[in-house]
């Protein structure tokens, strides 16, 4: 096992590090500082977005790499306003934490935005909130350190082919303007996503993630885990095509629940008739009434306030009991087709913070309410096979197992599935789970991501394996 040891503290080594300042208090000082630098009829608008994170990956179930990124970055946007019209120009800044510098920093770049603007046309769809608004959200979970995580996982992953990648640790978010916006975000929490091998492309992949660290819910995780590892090691199952009565974990629910997210709750997508829930919203289609789908954004990881300053309704329903309710719409849709906006982004009208209802279906009945049929733990390589009519393709992936009489017998070779939302989420659903799964944006290019989802499990008669 891995010294966990040699894995450097952070927060007690300052070579090459942004200063440990109150991130809030250099947000506000910041954000004070900048409406001197202005013109008249110029206004600014500011995203500020920064981490203190702990990556570290693992393999056979040692520390194999750790790391600690801590970086603040400014969105910094310049607004004229003009008989013509209102035109904009945007830079993004890295900061030093240095409040002197990064404000010098900031008037050279309004300078520049400023001397780009004249040479742009002015912005039709512009629209922003003038209205503004202070905000705080402090969501600061109960964690240990990374060192303590990885100390535990390593400890726990003991005999085991035990393969992850763990991201933790805050991340602060702030929105001000010379509207008069001031907004701060901050929350702490973390993601594991692992998976112990068998050998080749057999292993049960896995994930942990939260706001509260729970060491016995990790260590549950794994038994489950290496229980599906035990059931890997016996000779395969052929399966033909055809169509199955199939479990699906909430992680491949999330890849089905990802594809509606291409454009199906979009407010433009919508009016240029491109979404892939056209019919649902049409009343041409609806899902089974056991499928409630909203914008969750209080119980999501993402800031109250959208890039243009407006106010991110606390929920929006966007599926009710099977039926169509609510889309997103982002300012610039708004302004071009006439709608109220409700805090989306422009370029991404997307849940952000999905969630989906829970069921009945609790975590110990799984497989015996599953009785015969197959237990589908990850899918992969989704794409549309039929756009309109929200039909998707897809293979499985890692842990899918053939149950009989409530118990799994045997795993199965990858299979590809083409079938439609409106059967899979329609008449074919039979249940869902009463335990719902937290699964969080687990990008990590640049930065770690802020959108989450909370899914159960869902239980679906005659999936369509077509090979």
């Amino acid at each position: 096992m891995s010294a966990v040891p040699a894995m450097r503290d952070p927060r007690t080594a300052g070579a090459g590090r942004m200063p440990r300042l109150d991130a809030e208090s250099y947000f506000a000082e910041l954000a004070a500082g900048l409406p001197k630098f202005l013109a008249a009829d110029e206004h600014f608008m500011c995203s500020y977005a920064a981490e203190q994170s702990d990556f570290v990956r693992f393999n056979h179930a040692r520390i194999r790499q750790a790391g600690h990124v801590d970086q603040a970055y400014l969105s910094l946007r310049l607004i004229h306003d003009h008989a013509e019209g209102q035109r904009q120009a945007a830079i993004s800044l890295t900061l030093s934490g240095d409040i002197g510098a990064d404000l010098a920093q900031c008037d050279r770049a309004l300078a520049s935005l400023r001397g780009t603007l004249p040479d742009l046309p002015p912005d039709p769809l512009l629209m922003v909130e003038t209205e503004g608004f202070t905000s705080r959200n402090v969501k600061v979970g109960r964690l240990p350190s990374g060192i303590e995580m990885a100390a535990t996982i390593t400890e726990l992953g003991v005999g085991h082919d035990l393969v992850g990648f763990l991201a933790t640790g805050p991340m602060q978010r702030g929105f001000a303007s010379s509207y008069g916006h001031h907004n701060w975000h901050e929350v702490s929490n973390f993601n594991f996503e692992w998976s112990l091998y068998h050998e080749a492309d057999k292993a049960a992949k896995s994930s942990y993630a939260g706001f509260e660290w729970d060491r016995e819910v990790l260590r549950a995780k794994i038994i489950r885990a290496a229980n599906d590892v035990s059931v890997l090691r016996l000779p395969a199952k052929r399966i033909d095509p055809g169509a199955y009565r199939v479990y699906l974990s909430p992680m491949a629910v999330a890849e089905l629940v990802s594809m509606m997210t291409w454009g199906g709750f979009s407010a433009k997508a919508r009016a240029t008739r491109t979404n892939p829930l056209g019919k649902l919203y049409d009343q041409m289609a609806s899902l089974s009434p056991l499928v409630s789908i909203s914008e969750h954004t209080a119980g999501g990881l993402m800031p109250i306030v959208q890039s243009d300053g407006f106010r991110r309704p606390e929920h929006i329903d966007l599926i009710k009991d099977g039926r169509a309710m609510g889309l997103l719409a982002s300012p610039r849709t708004a302004r071009e087709y006439g709608l109220p906006q409700n805090g989306a982004e422009n370029g991404d009208e997307s849940p952000a913070s999905l969630d989906m209802a829970a069921g009945t279906v609790e975590q110990d009945h799984i497989l015996r309410e599953l009785g015969n049929g197959l237990c589908i733990n990850n899918l992969w390589y989704l794409n549309f096979s039929d756009r309109m009519n929200c039909r998707m393709t897809g293979m499985t992936r890692f842990a899918t197992f053939w149950v009989e009489n409530g118990e799994a017998v045997a795993p199965t070779n990858v299979m590809r599935f083409d079938d439609s939302i409106y059967r899979i989420l329609g008449d074919h659903l039979t249940g869902l789970t009463a335990t719902r799964e937290f699964i969080p944006d687990s990008q990590t290019y640049g930065s770690r991501g802020t959108g989450s989802m909370r899914l159960p499990g869902a239980f679906v008669n005659d999936f369509r394996f077509t090979l």
